[in-house]
C-alpha cells in the first residue's frame, strides 16, 4: 500500500521495503543527533536511568507479593505474614517513589538542557545566515521552527522519553518474570507481538509523513499571523480585518484537517494495539487457569501471572501511542536539522583575516551582480571613493541603487569582479571586522521593544551614558528625547519603534550609527518620507554624521547631492554617468539632467527637497 499527501509542491509517500529502508537509516541519523546534544548531561542521565531500574524493579515486586497472599495468607488465613507483606509493600512503594522523583527530575534537567541548547543553536544558526536565504524563506515559517517544531521535539525528548524509558523496562522486567512463572503460557501470549510490532511500524510511517503535513501547515498558520500583527496599519486603512480573519481562518481549517488526519491515523494505532493486548490477556486467562488445572500452576501463581501480564499490556499500549508522538516529533526534528543544514551564502573564506582600522577608499571592479541566474542586476560596475568623500547614488527605480551600496557590508557577494576596501579585496577579511566599520541608516528605520537608551547604545554596546547622550546631541535627538517623552531615555519605544515618530526614529537611527563611529557610512533613502519639519532635524543631524566618513547616499536631499563629492548615475544596472552634480547637468542629453528637470525645473521652491530615485 501506498500512501501519497501532497502539499505545498511536495509529495510526501509511504513506500515499503526501499523507502523503508531508507527512512529507518534517517531515523537512526536523526536520533543520533538529537543524542548529541544529550550527550554533555550524560550524568545526569546516567543517574535518571540507574534511578529508574530501581523504581522499575521495585515495581515488579508486587505480583510477587500477590501471589504469597492468595498462596499462603488467603489459604493458610496466616495474619503475621499479611501485617508482614503489608508493611514490606508500603516500604517498597515509598523507596520506589523516591527513584521515581530522581528519575523524574534528573531526566527532566537533561531533556530541559538538550531543548535550550538545541533553540540557542538554531538561532544562533539564523544570525549567521545571508540575507538571501531570508528573502527566500517567510518569517512566520522561521518562527514556526523554533516555536512549534523545537515544542514538539520538547515533549518527545522531555516527557514521552520518560514514560517510553519506563514503559520499556517494565515491559521487559515483566517478561522475564513471566517466562520464570510458567514458561508455556509465555509462548502463547508472544504469538501476538509481531502483529503489534508490524501495526505499530506500518501505522507509524504514516504518522510520520501527516505530521511533516501538519508542521508546515502551522508553519503558514504563524506566517499569516506574523504579517497580518506586522502589518496592521495597512490592513486597518484598507479595511481588510475581515478578509485577514478569513485568510488566516483558512490556514487554520488547513492545519486542523491534516491534525485530524494524523489523529485518523493514531486513534487506530492505539485501540488496536490494545485489542490486541487485551486479547492476549483473555487467552492467558483461559490457558492459565487450565494450568492450574493441570497442577501446573497455583492460584496464586495465575493471578501473578495475570498481574504481570497487564504489566505487559499497558506498556504495549502506551508504547503505541509513544510510537506516533515520537514519529510526529521526528518530522519537526528533520525540519529543524534541515533549516540547521542550510549553508550560508555569504561567508568567511578560510583563513580570512581580520580588517584593519580602515581609511576608507572604497572601489568597485567590474562588478556585476545577479539575484537569479537570469536576471541581472549589476553590470561591469567600476569607480573609486575616496576616504571621506561623499558618494550620490542617483537614478530611476530598479537601477541597481541599493544592491550596489549592500556589496560593500557583503549582505551578498558579487558574481564577477570584486570590491576592495583601502586595496582589499572585502571576500577576504572577516564580515565581524568589515561590518563593524560600516554604519547604515536605512529608509525604514527599525527599532528594538527597548528603551530609547537601548536602542541607541546598540551601536556601541559598552558605551557610558555620557557617550550615548553625546550622540543623541550630535543626532539632534537629546532635546526631544527628555521633552517629549515621558521617561527620557528609559521610555520604551514598542515593537519596531511605534510609539515614537518617523522623524524621532530616524534621529534615534542616527544617534546609534554615530554612536557606532563607522568609517564607511551607507544611507539609504533616510529622509525620503519625513515632513519638512523633521527632514530639517534629520538632514542637520547627518550632516554631521557624513563628516569626515565614506559616505553613499542614495535619494537624498538635492542640497547633499549637490554637495556631494561624486554623483554616481546608474540605469539597468550600470553607471551611465559619473561626476559632479555641475559636470552632470553640463550634459543636457544625460539622464542626470532629465532626471533634474523632471522633477524639480517646474518649481524653484522644490530645489531644497529630496531628488527620488
Amino acid at each position: 500500500m501506498t500512501m501519497r499527501i501532497r502539499h505545498a509542491g511536495r509529495e510526501y509517500e509511504n513506500e515499503p521495503d526501499a523507502r523503508a529502508r531508507r527512512l529507518s537509516r534517517e531515523n537512526l541519523h536523526t536520533f543520533g543527533r538529537v543524542l548529541a546534544y544529550v550527550t554533555p548531561y550524560r550524568k545526569w542521565l546516567t543517574i535518571s536511568i540507574i534511578a529508574l531500574l530501581f523504581s522499575v524493579a521495585l515495581g515488579l515486586i508486587l505480583p510477587l507479593v500477590i501471589r504469597n497472599l492468595v498462596d499462603i495468607v488467603l489459604i493458610d488465613k496466616n495474619l503475621t505474614v499479611l501485617n508482614r507483606l503489608a508493611f514490606g509493600l508500603l516500604g517498597v512503594f515509598l523507596v520506589q517513589a523516591l527513584f521515581s522523583f530522581v528519575h523524574s527530575l534528573s531526566l527532566a534537567y537533561v531533556g530541559e538542557r538538550a531543548i535550550a541548547d538545541i533553540r540557542i543553536q538554531v538561532f544562533t544558526h539564523l544570525q549567521r545566515l545571508s540575507l538571501k536565504f531570508y528573502a527566500d524563506h517567510r518569517t512566520g515559517e522561521l518562527i514556526s521552527r523554533l516555536t512549534n517544531d523545537v515544542t514538539l521535539l520538547q515533549s518527545a525528548i522531555t516527557n514521552d522519553l520518560v514514560a517510553l524509558l519506563r514503559q520499556s523496562l517494565t515491559l521487559i522486567g515483566a517478561a522475564i518474570l513471566l517466562f520464570v512463572l510458567d514458561w508455556r503460557l509465555t509462548l502463547v501470549i508472544l504469538v501476538g507481538i509481531p502483529i503489534i510490532a508490524l501495526t505499530m511500524v506500518a501505522l507509524g510511517r504514516k504518522i510520520r509523513a501527516v505530521a511533516k503535513v501538519v508542521q508546515d501547515r502551522l508553519a503558514e498558520v504563524a506566517n499569516v499571523a506574523e504579517e497580518t500583527i506586522s502589518g496592521v496599519r495597512i490592513v486597518k486603512s484598507f479595511a481588510r480585518e475581515e478578509h485577514e480573519v478569513r485568510r488566516f481562518a483558512d490556514r487554520v481549517n488547513a492545519t486542523f484537517r491534516a491534525a485530524m488526519e494524523r489523529a485518523k491515523i493514531a486513534a487506530v494505532l492505539g485501540p488496536f494495539i490494545g485489542f490486541l493486548a487485551f486479547a492476549s490477556i483473555t487467552i492467558t486467562l483461559w490457558f492459565g487457569s487450565f494450568e492450574v488445572i493441570q497442577g501446573r500452576l497455583t492460584a496464586g501463581g495465575l493471578v501473578a501471572y495475570l498481574v504481570y501480564t497487564m504489566l505487559v499490556a499497558t506498556p504495549v499500549a502506551t508504547l503505541a501511542g509513544l510510537y506516533a508522538q515520537f514519529q510526529s516529533a521526528l518530522g519537526a526534528t528533520e525540519r529543524l536539522f534541515g533549516l540547521m543544514d542550510t549553508e550560508p551564502d555569504v561567508a568567511d573564506r578560510p583563513g580570512a583575516q581580520p580588517l584593519p582600522p580602515v581609511v576608507g577608499e572604497v572601489a568597485f571592479h567590474q562588478v556585476s551582480f545577479r539575484y537569479s541566474e537570469t536576471v541581472p542586476v549589476l553590470r561591469e560596475v567600476s569607480f573609486a571613493a575616496r576616504p571621506g568623500q561623499v558618494i550620490a547614488l542617483v537614478g530611476p527605480s530598479g537601477a541597481g541603487k541599493s544592491t550596489l551600496v549592500n556589496l560593500i557590508p557583503r549582505f551578498y557577494d558579487a558574481v564577477e569582479g570584486c570590491v576592495t576596501i583601502d586595496n582589499q579585496d572585502i571576500r577576504n577579511v572577516t564580515m565581524l571586522s568589515l561590518r563593524q566599520q560600516i554604519g547604515i541608516v536605512p529608509q525604514e528605520t527599525i527599532l528594538f521593544s527597548d528603551s530609547v537608551r537601548e536602542n541607541i547604545r546598540y551601536g556601541k554596546l559598552e558605551a557610558t551614558q555620557a557617550e550615548i547622550e553625546a550622540a543623541a546631541r550630535a543626532a539632534n535627538a537629546h532635546d526631544f528625547i527628555l521633552q517629549d517623552l515621558p521617561d527620557g531615555y528609559e521610555t520604551m519605544v514598542g515593537e519596531r519603534g511605534v510609539k515614537l515618530s518617523g522623524g524621532q526614529r530616524q534621529r534615534v537611527a542616527i544617534a546609534r550609527a554615530i554612536l557606532k563611529d563607522p568609517r564607511i557610512l551607507i544611507l539609504d533613502e533616510a529622509t525620503s518620507s519625513l515632513d519638512s519639519e523633521s527632514e530639517s532635524l534629520v538632514q542637520d543631524a547627518l550632516e554631521r554624521l557624513m563628516a569626515g566618513r565614506t559616505s553613499f547616499v542614495i535619494a537624498h536631499r538635492l542640497s547633499t547631492v549637490i554637495n556631494a563629492d561624486w554623483v554616481l548615475v546608474l540605469d539597468q544596472g550600470r553607471v551611465v554617468e559619473q561626476g559632479t552634480h555641475g559636470q552632470l547637468l553640463a550634459n543636457p542629453a544625460g539622464l542626470y539632467t532629465r532626471l533634474y528637470e523632471m522633477q524639480f525645473a517646474g518649481s524653484e521652491g522644490e530645489r531644497g527637497r529630496f531628488i527620488r530615485s
